[in-house]
């Protein structure tokens, strides 16, 4: 016949140690170990603390240069190498009219789509006291 023994998990147990156990840790060859407090990084973790601790170095200065937009590019010359001049709107001035001012012989579309470009303008439509770069007359 057997014996059916059931496990009732760590009743009883009160947390203490055997005496005899703990002194015959204590007296064998080896002492007692101390943790170490001391943190250790394998090269992996090195190479992402360090990527972490850079990426907002990193990230500011991609934004600082994209968002600089038409100013990155040059302050005097625009697309192709060609002279710019600034002109101050007054009130009244289309972009059609500085357009037709500053190249007569070519389509004003093209021209106007040239200053919204190199002034990073969104739409056509201009203040009076806004400064304009513009592509200089051949």
């Amino acid at each position: 016949m057997s014996t059916l023994t059931a496990f009732d998990g760590f009743a009883g147990f009160d947390g203490r140690v055997d005496a005899d156990r703990s002194e015959r840790s204590r007296a064998g060859s080896t002492p007692p170990v101390e943790p170490r407090t001391r943190l250790r990084l394998t090269r992996r973790g090195r190479v992402v603390l360090t990527s972490l601790a850079a990426l907002p170095l990193v990230l500011w200065a991609v934004i600082a240069i994209l968002g600089a937009g038409p100013a990155a590019a040059g302050g005097s010359t625009g697309a192709g190498g060609a002279a710019l001049e600034v002109v101050t709107v007054g009130y009244g001035d289309t972009l059609w009219e500085l357009a037709l001012s500053i190249a007569p012989d070519e389509d004003p579309r093209e021209v106007i789509a040239d200053i919204l470009r190199i002034n990073g303008l969104e739409s056509a439509v201009v203040q009076p006291g806004q400064q304009l770069a513009l592509p200089s007359a051949p």
